[in-house]
C-alpha cells in the first residue's frame, strides 16, 4: 500500500473510533466500545439525568401529581425518618419543564416526627402539598416578595426557654388549615381546631418544633427575598419514605 493509502486508512480508523465513543456517550449499546467508554457513557447519561430533573427530586407520584402546574417554587422538606425531628430543606426552582436546585440547608420538623393525620398537640408534622401565602414576623420586612404583617404578637412567650425566644422573628405560613391572605397568625380554623393549625416555617433553635418546620435566620431571610407569589409557590413535606410513596 503507498503511504498515502497507509495515511488515509489511520485517518479512517481514528474517525471510526471516535464515532464510536460518541455513541456511546449519547447512549449507544452498553455493548459497544471499551469499557472506559461504556463508563463514559453511564456517567454522561447519569448526569443529564441528575442535573435537570424533570420531577421534583425524592418525590413520588402521589404527591407530584398535588403540586400545581403553575408552580415553579417548591421548598421540598426531607424529613430524615418516620420518627425524627431532623430534615434536610430545599428550594427548587422551575425552568422550562426542570427544576433546579437553588439552596438547602439543614432543620427541624415536629419533635415526633411526621403523620398523614395531623391533630392539635400531636407534637408532628404534617405530611403533604401545601401552598406559601403570606409571611410575618417580629422583626422588619426583609424584603419579602409574599405579603408580609410584622406585629410584636408574633413573639414567643418569655417563659419559654431562651433558646426559642427567636423562633418567629420571621415566620412564613403554611397553608394548612388556615385561610390565605391573613397573616400567619390568624387564628381561623376552617377544618376546626382538632386539626391544629398556625404551623409555619421559623427560625430554627437547633432541635424538633411542635409541628412547624424550622431553618436557619439566613435561610428565611433568602426564602422570604427569593419567593414569589407570582411564581406559585409550595411546600412539600414529609419524610423521605412517605414523600417517595
Amino acid at each position: 500500500m503507498h503511504s498515502g493509502g497507509v495515511r488515509r486508512a489511520v485517518a479512517a480508523t481514528a474517525v471510526l473510533a471516535s464515532f464510536l465513543t460518541a455513541l456511546s456517550a449519547c447512549g449507544g449499546a452498553e455493548g459497544s466500545g471499551s469499557g472506559a467508554t461504556q463508563a463514559a457513557g453511564r456517567a454522561a447519561r447519569t448526569h443529564a439525568a441528575t442535573a435537570a430533573p424533570t420531577r421534583v427530586p425524592g418525590v413520588g407520584d402521589r404527591l407530584q401529581r398535588r403540586i400545581p402546574s403553575g408552580s415553579r417554587q417548591v421548598v421540598a422538606v426531607y424529613g430524615d425518618r418516620k420518627d425524627s425531628a431532623d430534615s434536610t430543606v430545599v428550594l427548587y426552582t422551575k425552568h422550562g419543564s426542570t427544576w433546579q436546585r437553588e439552596r438547602g440547608w439543614t432543620g427541624h420538623n415536629g419533635k415526633k416526627g411526621w403523620t398523614t393525620d395531623h391533630h392539635e398537640d400531636d407534637d408532628r408534622s404534617p405530611v403533604g402539598v401545601f401552598t406559601l401565602s403570606d409571611a410575618g414576623g417580629v422583626l422588619p420586612d426583609p424584603g419579602s416578595g409574599l405579603p408580609y404583617t410584622r406585629s410584636a404578637a408574633f413573639a414567643a412567650p418569655r417563659w419559654w426557654a431562651k433558646s426559642h425566644w427567636h423562633d418567629f422573628d420571621y415566620v412564613i405560613a403554611i397553608d394548612y388549615n388556615r385561610v390565605k391572605g391573613t397573616p400567619p397568625n390568624d387564628q381561623t380554623r376552617p377544618e376546626g381546631e382538632k386539626k391544629g393549625g398556625g404551623i409555619w416555617l421559623h427560625m430554627d433553635h437547633g432541635s424538633g418544633t411542635s409541628a412547624c418546620v424550622s431553618v436557619p435566620e439566613q435561610a428565611m431571610r433568602y426564602l422570604l427575598r427569593t419567593l414569589d407569589p407570582r411564581q406559585g409557590p409550595v411546600v412539600v413535606m414529609g419524610d423521605r419514605a412517605d414523600l417517595a410513596a
